[in-house]
C-alpha cells in the first residue's frame, strides 16, 4: 500500500509539473528592439517534451540541448542556438502570458533580455 502511495505521489507530481508545458509550447515573437520607436522582431517556436527536452527555433536558428522545468512555481526553458560562429545560450520564463528571457554570446560580447508575446 505504502508503494502504491508513492507511485500515486509521484505520478501527481510529474502531472503539476508538466502542467505549464503547454501554455509556454507554441509560436512567440520576440522583441529585441535596443532603440524605442524601431521595432525589431524575431519569430521563437518552443516544443517542450515530456521528457524534459525542448526542440524548436529561436532568431531562425534551431534549438540544441534545450531543457524545461517547471519549479518553483515558474515553468522556464534554456537552450543553446548558434549563428555558426559560436554558441548563443538562452534562458527564459513563462510570466503570465509573455516569456521574459535572456541571451548570451560570449564570442559576441553581449547579454541580452528580451520579451516575447505570442
Amino acid at each position: 500500500m505504502r508503494v502504491f502511495g508513492l507511485f500515486v505521489s509521484a505520478c501527481l507530481l510529474a502531472t503539476a509539473a508538466s502542467a505549464n508545458a503547454p501554455q509556454l509550447s507554441g509560436n512567440w515573437t520576440v522583441d529585441l528592439s535596443s532603440e524605442p520607436g524601431k521595432p525589431y522582431t524575431k519569430p521563437m517556436v518552443l516544443d517542450l517534451k515530456a521528457d524534459g527536452s525542448v526542440q524548436g527555433s529561436f532568431y531562425e536558428s534551431t534549438i540544441e540541448g534545450g531543457r524545461w522545468k517547471n519549479d518553483r512555481g515558474r515553468t522556464c526553458v534554456s537552450f543553446r542556438t548558434t549563428d555558426g560562429v559560436g554558441p548563443y545560450h538562452s534562458a527564459a520564463c513563462l510570466v503570465g502570458d509573455k516569456v521574459e528571457g535572456q541571451t548570451w554570446a560570449e564570442h559576441r560580447n553581449f547579454l541580452f533580455n528580451w520579451v516575447a508575446t505570442r
